[in-house]
């Protein structure tokens, strides 16, 4: 009888417990109304819970008094009981940003992202003035990791347009975008023994620093979404948007050393690099016009000089032993090489 009466309350109080639940119903949003997505729903101190759906709408079965925790990544969790079937619930953002950035994404609704993709953030305007560096490659060379450009010698045009590349993968694999639209590739096919043959680049040189805010380096993940001319990054170059501002920067550097101008010491290697930027302002909604002129002068370098020494092979060898013996060079045959060995 004890039995049977256990098991006849726990029946009982199931029923009772179903009867009691009712299906809540709501929708989550933000503080501009906005709908979020993938909030969780839990009933407090159970397992029960649910999500809300792409429209930000959720249901899940609970009893009045029940208390409902909502939680979402980048905002404030907060707790509502239950008294009634319908439940609207406002979120408040719990993330305090100046400035939010999205890169590497498709999706609109997220404005915090925990990711291990590189993207990397260049103040170009600090380097200008603190750095020796007078052109773009050099920059992005001496503070971008993975990027690598090298100045090129008797290469045809390759040595007025540096090829530029990004985890080690060709120029025609690095997008280059000017305030995320496509900048052009240049016309020039690489086609000595220089790195990049074989393929076309951009011409990052060509875009003065001193009209550049910052850079953006995307690598990995964060450049998938541009397509298949992006497999090594993308490089986003900002643009300054400054008006009624005059900016001068005169850069120059040269190599000081006793092998310097062909081993004779002194100075080769000179680079100049004079620019300005001046900024209008354009109608009364905060438009602008901005011009940038740059001037960029490299002198040649030599660290070698003239060789004074003998300079022969295992061939020279046995002519040289020839000659000695006063035998006629102009005679001298393949047998007789062969008899001297």
């Amino acid at each position: 009888m004890t039995k049977n009466y256990i098991l006849l309350m726990v029946l009982f109080l199931g029923i009772t417990s179903m009867l009691n639940a009712q299906e809540v119903t709501g929708t989550v949003v933000d503080e501009q109304s906005v709908p979020l997505p993938g909030v969780s729903i839990i009933i407090k101190g159970t397992a029960t819970g649910t999500t809300s759906d792409f429209d930000g709408n959720y249901k899940i079965n609970a009893e009045n008094g029940d208390v409902l925790v909502f939680s979402y990544i980048g905002y404030n969790t907060i707790e509502v009981t239950v008294s009634g079937s319908t439940l609207n619930v406002t979120l408040q953002s719990g993330v305090s940003l100046d400035e939010v950035v999205l890169i590497g994404t498709r999706n609109p609704k997220r404005s915090a992202i925990d990711t291990a993709v590189p993207v990397d953030v260049i103040d170009v305007t600090e380097l200008v003035t603190a750095g020796p560096q007078v052109n773009l490659n050099q920059i992005l060379n001496y503070v971008a990791p993975s990027f690598t450009s090298n100045t090129q010698t008797i290469s045809d045009g390759t040595d007025h347009i540096d090829p530029a590349s990004l985890r080690g993968l060709g120029p025609d694999q690095v997008l280059v975008l000017i305030n995320g639209k496509r900048r052009h590739n240049s016309s020039l096919v690489n086609v000595n023994g220089t790195f990049g043959r074989g393929s076309v680049g951009t011409d990052l040189n060509a875009i003065p620093a001193a009209s550049i805010k910052r850079i953006e380096v995307l690598r990995d993940g964060a450049a998938a979404q541009y397509g298949s001319d992006a497999i090594a990054g993308v490089i986003n170059i900002v643009l300054k948007q400054s008006s009624n501002e005059l900016i001068l920067n005169v850069t120059t550097g040269a190599n000081f050393s006793k092998n310097a101008n062909d081993q004779t010491g002194g100075v080769d290697g000179e680079t100049t690099n004079v620019s300005a930027n001046y900024g209008l302002s354009l109608g009364q909604k905060g438009g602008f016009i901005n011009f940038t002129g740059d001037f960029d002068v490299r002198q040649d370098y030599s660290r070698m000089k003239e060789w004074e020494g003998t300079i022969f092979n295992q061939y020279n060898t046995v002519e040289r032993f020839a000659n000695a013996d006063g035998y006629d060079l102009s005679l001298l045959l393949d047998d007789d090489v062969a008899d001297v060995i």
